[in-house]
């Protein structure tokens, strides 16, 4: 019953370790390699381009049709739970909207000149979760000629 073996040691360091790996990686240097700027939207235009781009993972996304998109999703989903408890029409309406929001968080993620395969670093807690927060809520990225964490 003594001490930590090899095995637990690995299952403690791994989703310590991994997403530091990603976080304090130098960031691509120049101009973003993903396009032009995206422009700013409101709550309409944020859902209707939600929409639109159902699965397109390509472009960039700012930071008000990313966020707007994600309150949307989540009021649809609390207005589905207080009407069928069942949560069969909110598993439905989760189902119709998992490949938008992972392609928006990719997009959003191109923002910031990422890929968007760091979104899967969510999946390791707590490090991996903050920092993927942390992007969501990141500036647009113009020039990440600058040496910066995040």
């Amino acid at each position: 019953m003594g001490g930590f073996s090899l095995f637990h040691w690995l299952v403690v360091l791994i989703p310590l370790a991994v997403p530091l790996f990603f976080i304090f990686r130098k960031p691509a240097a120049g101009p973003n390699r993903f396009g032009g700027l995206p422009p700013g939207m409101g709550f309409g235009q944020a859902i209707s381009s939600y929409f639109k781009k159902y699965v397109d993972f390509s472009g960039r996304a700012s930071r008000s049709e990313f966020w707007f998109s994600a309150l949307f999703v989540a009021l649809v989903s609390i207005v589905l739970y207080l009407v069928d408890r069942t949560a069969t029409l909110n598993g439905i309406w989760s189902l119709a909207t998992f490949l938008p929001s992972i392609a928006m968080a990719a997009r959003r993620f191109h923002d910031i000149n990422k890929s968007g395969w760091h979104q899967l670093l969510g999946i390791l807690f707590p490090i991996g979760t903050i920092a993927v927060l942390v992007w969501y809520c990141r500036a647009p990225s113009v020039d990440d000629s600058r040496a910066s964490v995040f």
